[in-house]
């Protein structure tokens, strides 16, 4: 390197934010590098923080994939679709791939894996899982959905606990809104999988989904629960994050997915893992898309950053 300058271009273009925040030379840098950060490590409630240094279009794309903080905030982000929020996972998963910080990469291919039932809801829904847009349906005469202790109901505890709370949490206070996101919506992702895809006792749940839909959706949620038995996401069970040992290697990290994606090879819509289309795991976002039943694709927002960041640099 030649100059400092061209170090912290280096940083920057290696989306190393966090190291180039703490040496940036002015504070519109810091700024860029503290939201560029935010992006990085996933930190979803704080991506409408007030930025006014990062330019206006990667700010309102951030804000689509920002968990509302309160019943009635506005927009919706995330709440509307999850389909930006993980076009951003996959950034993520492959930025600390090609610098392998494989733990933290486990970790968001886990967090993908524990909402993706409510990807593949999402079009029947009209919304990524709204609390405060659940269809009156899911509490029709004869369902089960959220009632606590029915032991027809094929929801562990845990699960019957979070939906019954997810039917009211638009309610309470921004405090247990926020409480219930932190602990609880993951598990009424997978509860909805199991109703549609899993029961063994089905109720009226999800008679308000057609027939003919309903057993699209089917296969897409039976295919979502799959992705989260994988190898792949059981690295992130077999390899705690943040005790500092046990971390994967590249190579079993590719073997655990080579062997995800032969489980994960039994009907059209988990053959999906099987493309090739040029992503660091090979067909993880083909497979996010079709169970979305809509292109997911990686998205640019930390190489909108990055790219930012540099201009200032270059500048200084």
């Amino acid at each position: 390197m030649d100059t400092t300058r061209d170090l912290l271009i280096a940083l920057a273009r290696r989306h190393a934010f966090a190291d180039l925040g703490a040496l940036a030379p002015v504070t519109e840098v810091a700024e860029v590098c503290e939201f560029g950060h935010r992006l990085l490590t996933l930190d979803a409630e704080d991506f409408a923080a007030e930025a006014k240094a990062v330019p206006a279009e990667l700010r309102r794309r951030a804000r689509a994939c920002h968990m509302p903080q309160t019943p009635r905030e506005q927009p919706r982000g995330a709440l509307e679709s999850l389909r930006p929020a993980y076009g951003l996972l996959l950034e993520v998963i492959a930025v600390r791939w090609h610098r392998r910080e494989l733990s933290p990469m486990i970790a968001a291919v886990h967090i993908a894996s524990e909402y993706l039932p409510l990807l593949a809801f999402e079009p029947h829904l009209g919304h990524a899982g709204d609390p405060t847009r659940w269809p009156e349906g899911l509490s029709a005469a004869g369902s089960r959905f959220g009632v606590i202790g029915d032991r027809e109901c094929d929801h562990t505890k845990s699960e019957q606990s979070a939906t019954n709370r997810t039917l009211r949490v638009a309610t309470e206070p921004n405090e247990g809104w926020r409480a219930y996101f932190d602990r609880q919506h993951s598990q009424v992702a997978g509860a909805l999988a199991v109703c549609v895809a899993a029961c063994r006792n089905p109720c009226t749940a999800m008679d308000w989904i057609a027939p003919e839909p309903r057993t699209d959706l089917q296969l897409r949620a039976r295919t979502a629960l799959t992705f989260a038995e994988t190898p792949l996401v059981r690295l992130r069970h077999a390899a705690p994050v943040g005790h500092g040992f046990g971390v994967p290697s590249p190579e079993e990290v590719l073997d655990a997915w080579q062997r995800s994606r032969t489980a994960l090879d039994k009907n059209p819509i988990g053959a999906a893992a099987l493309k090739d289309d040029g992503f660091p795991l090979p067909g993880l976002p083909s497979l996010f898309s079709a169970i979305a039943g809509a292109p997911i694709e990686p998205a640019t927002l930390l190489n909108g950053v990055s790219t930012h960041v540099v201009s200032l640099l270059e500048r200084l």
